[in-house]
C-alpha cells in the first residue's frame, strides 16, 4: 500500500496514516505500507496494478495545491485502484475532490473512494481558532472506519469502477495570491534554521535572520506552525482579516465526507 501525500502542516498526513490502518486492521490482505511524502521533494515512481494508493492534499482556495499537482504528476499508475482524499480548514473543499480524482485518474489510477475531511486551519492561532485541533480523535476514527469500509471493498470479487465525487468542471480560478509571506520576530528567533528545512518551496533562506521570498511561498505556514521560539508570524491586515473572517463564518464544526462506488 502507498501513502502518497503533500501536507505541510502534517493534518493530512494524520488523516491518511488512519485510513491506512483501517485498511490493515482486516488482517486477511494486511499491506506492507510505503510513504511518500510530496510535501519537501518530488518522488517519480510507477506504482502496480495490484498495490493500493492512497492520495492525500490540502485544499487551498477551493482547488488542489499548485505544488501538490506538480509533484503528483511524477506518479505513475497502471489501473492502480486509489483512494483520494483531500483536508480543509472548515470552510468548504467545493472543487478539489474533483480535481484530485482526475489528476490521478489522468496518472493512471482508479479511484474508488473518495473523503474531505476537515483539519486546523493553516491561519489557525490563539487570536483565530479556526477547526484548532483538527482532526481529533473523532475524525481519525472515522477515518480508520472509512479505510475498514475500503478493505471490504478491495475483498468483493468485481470489477472496481471510478468513484462520484461533489465538485465542478471547469474547476474555480485559482486566486491570485497577493504578495505576502510569514516574517521573523528577531528577538524570538535564535536561527535554528527549523523553517528552512520544513518549507515545502525552499521560499525561506537564513540570512542573519530567516528572509522569506513572497513570490515562492504558498502561505502553507508549516513555518509558523513548526517554529519552536514563535518567531514565525503572519502580520500582513491581508491575512488577519480573512482570518477573522473565516472565524465569524466558518467556526461551526463540520464532518468527515465519505465517497464509496
Amino acid at each position: 500500500m502507498q501513502l502518497i501525500y503533500f501536507s505541510p502542516t502534517h493534518t493530512t498526513q494524520k488523516v491518511v496514516e488512519a485510513i491506512a490502518r483501517g485498511i490493515n486492521d482486516g488482517k486477511a490482505n494486511h499491506h506492507h505500507v510505503v510513504h511518500r511524502n510530496l510535501t519537501l521533494t518530488s518522488h517519480e515512481c510507477e506504482v502496480p496494478t495490484d498495490e493500493i494508493t492512497l492520495f492525500g492534499v490540502p485544499v487551498y482556495g477551493g482547488r488542489v495545491p499548485a505544488e501538490a499537482t506538480r509533484r503528483l504528476k511524477q506518479i505513475k499508475g497502471n489501473q492502480t485502484p486509489a483512494v483520494v482524499v483531500v483536508v480543509y480548514g472548515n470552510r468548504a473543499y467545493e472543487d478539489a475532490l474533483l480535481e484530485l480524482r482526475d489528476i490521478v485518474t489522468e496518472q493512471g489510477f482508479v479511484p474508488i473512494a473518495a473523503a474531505a475531511f476537515i483539519g486546523e486551519h493553516s491561519y489557525t492561532t490563539s487570536d483565530y481558532p479556526i477547526a484548532p485541533g483538527r482532526p481529533d480523535t473523532e475524525d481519525l476514527q472515522k477515518a480508520a472506519a472509512f479505510g475498514a469500509r475500503i478493505n471490504e471493498l478491495l475483498q468483493e470479487a468485481k470489477m472496481l469502477s471510478p468513484v462520484a465525487v461533489p465538485g465542478n468542471f471547469p474547476y474555480k480560478p485559482l486566486g491570485q495570491k497577493p504578495s505576502i509571506a510569514p516574517i521573523t520576530v528577531a528577538d524570538k528567533c535564535d536561527q535554528c534554521g527549523i523553517c528552512v528545512s520544513v518549507c515545502p518551496t525552499g521560499a525561506i533562506t537564513l540570512n542573519d535572520l530567516p528572509e522569506t521570498d513572497a513570490s515562492a511561498c504558498i502561505l502553507c505556514c508549516a513555518c509558523i506552525k513548526e517554529c519552536p521560539t514563535d518567531a514565525r508570524v503572519n502580520d500582513s491586515g491581508f491575512i488577519k482579516e480573512k482570518s477573522q473572517w473565516l472565524v465569524d463564518n466558518y467556526s461551526e464544526r463540520k464532518e468527515p465526507e465519505i465517497f464509496v462506488e
